[in-house]
């Protein structure tokens, strides 16, 4: 038998030490050649470690959230034969998001199941809960059926009784629901095929007060470490707020043409995506940033330099399962609004299921972040640094607005707008708002600049 010691290999250029984020191995546990072992992170992106030989994993190098620098023993195998000792390649494919957290201490392989496994799933699931209440309904009726001499046992009236009980019909979200609440759906009236979410509000109108309520539910207590990609957000954007100093200008602009325009477009869109708000902002923000290249810049406040950039590579803030991430489209001045609302999905799509490149989640010059229609009616977003700048979309709504003297109904929509006070000022910002705002309030100028 013979010992291997596999090495931290050099996952990026500049990069020191990097952070075990997941084991997928234990020590006692064997494994086969390029088996995956580990999740390393650096710098929001994170690199899968595949074992380079074949053996028995005899030590670890830490636990989940400990920084490892590079060239350091990772993994020490006992193996059959003699292996050279060399570094492993890097395994295949970067993720912006972290696998599944685990500590050392009880680390177990982690089970990766296709969709179509998880909707297999969720459909037993969903079986076993219409069959499990159709049983529980059996079984109050048949505990509430008066005791008769020479009775068959209790086990078989509940389920003599469930097989004669009628059959309840109701959807999955509404047996949820009614069991959230308490309710048994036997008790409930409906008039149509089956029981709704409308039967349930009457029910609870009505003869609420009958269902029995008990204190709000209330969760464990928990600590949850702070690792991976969500120690990357507090560190950076705790040092944006520290080193950064913000200010937000807001202002509303009128989008009822816009979102006219937009929606003819949809119609005839062929085989493009459905366009959202966000390509038409880009669009229109790459358009109005040629006059204000002190907001599409990066700020090394170290060196003491401002580099304006001449390109826009957007960064487009999208929520993941892990937390926030920035992909990055690129030259995006370039781009028309068909061409925007691709790459949006594609990024959006590869960083939310983690196949998002390092190259993919760094660069940007400015970042645009949206909630959609949880956008709020304010925001005061923090910049992404070394970035001077950001813009949020709150949410779209109809108001009352007064136009040339009469009050009409226009559909509405605040931007918020962040900048670095120090090479940003309040003018500049409010200017590039206003400029911006011009063009969202005539999509066919919009459409029509090159």
């Amino acid at each position: 038998m013979a010992r291997y010691e596999f090495k931290l290999p050099d996952i990026g250029e500049g990069i020191a030490e990097a952070e075990i984020v997941a084991w997928h191995v234990k020590v006692g546990d064997m494994v086969a050649e390029d088996q995956q072992i580990a999740d390393m992170m650096t710098d929001k992106a994170t690199v899968e470690m595949e074992s380079p030989v074949a053996g028995k994993v005899v030590q670890v190098a830490g636990n989940v959230g400990d920084q490892i620098p590079i060239g350091s023993v990772l993994v020490v195998f006992e193996t059959e034969g003699e292996v050279e000792a060399e570094e492993a390649p890097l395994a295949d494919g970067m993720s912006d998001v972290a696998e599944e957290m685990i500590p050392t201490e009880d680390v177990q392989p982690v089970e990766r199941r296709s969709s179509e496994d998880r909707r297999a799933a969720e459909e037993d699931r969903r079986t076993e809960d219409r069959g499990g209440e159709d049983r529980r309904v059996g079984e109050w009726r048949a505990r509430e059926a008066p005791a008769e001499a020479g009775a068959p046992p209790a086990a078989e009236r509940a389920q003599a009784a469930a097989a004669q009980a009628p059959k309840i019909l109701a959807s999955p979200a509404v047996r949820q629901r009614a069991r959230d609440l308490g309710i048994d759906l036997a008790q409930v009236k409906y008039s149509g095929d089956r029981i709704r979410h409308a039967d349930l509000d009457a029910f609870l109108l009505y003869q609420g007060g009958a269902v029995a309520r008990g204190p709000a539910p209330r969760r464990m207590d928990e600590d949850v470490k702070v690792v991976g990609l969500r120690r990357r957000i507090a560190e950076n954007l705790q040092e944006a707020k520290r080193r950064i100093p913000h200010f937000t200008y807001v202002d509303e602009v009128d989008v009822t043409a816009l979102e006219q325009t937009r929606a003819m477009m949809n119609m005839d869109k062929g085989d493009n995506p459905k366009l959202t708000m966000l390509p038409f902002l880009i669009s229109g923000m790459c358009r109005v940033l040629v006059d204000y290249p002190q907001i599409n810049a990066t700020f090394d406040d170290d060196a003491g330099v401002i580099h304006r950039s001449g390109a826009v590579h957007m960064g487009m803030a999208t929520q993941t399962e892990h937390g926030l991430a920035v992909p990055v489209i690129r030259n995006a001045e370039g781009r028309d609004v068909w061409n925007l609302a691709r790459e949006i999905l594609r990024l959006a799509e590869a960083t939310r299921t983690g196949k998002a490149t390092r190259d993919e989640l760094s660069g940007s010059t400015i970042t645009i972040s949206s909630l959609g229609p949880m956008g709020g009616i304010v925001s005061t977003p923090v910049i992404n640094r070394p970035e001077v700048a950001i813009i949020a979309v709150n949410k779209v709504k109809e108001m009352p607005v007064v136009v040339d003297g009469e009050l009409e109904i226009r559909k509405m929509m605040n931007l918020s707008l962040s900048c670095d006070h120090r090479v940003v000022d309040g003018w500049d910002a409010a200017s590039f708002i206003q400029d911006l705002k011009k063009l969202l309030e005539n999509p066919l100028r919009l459409l029509s600049m090159r």
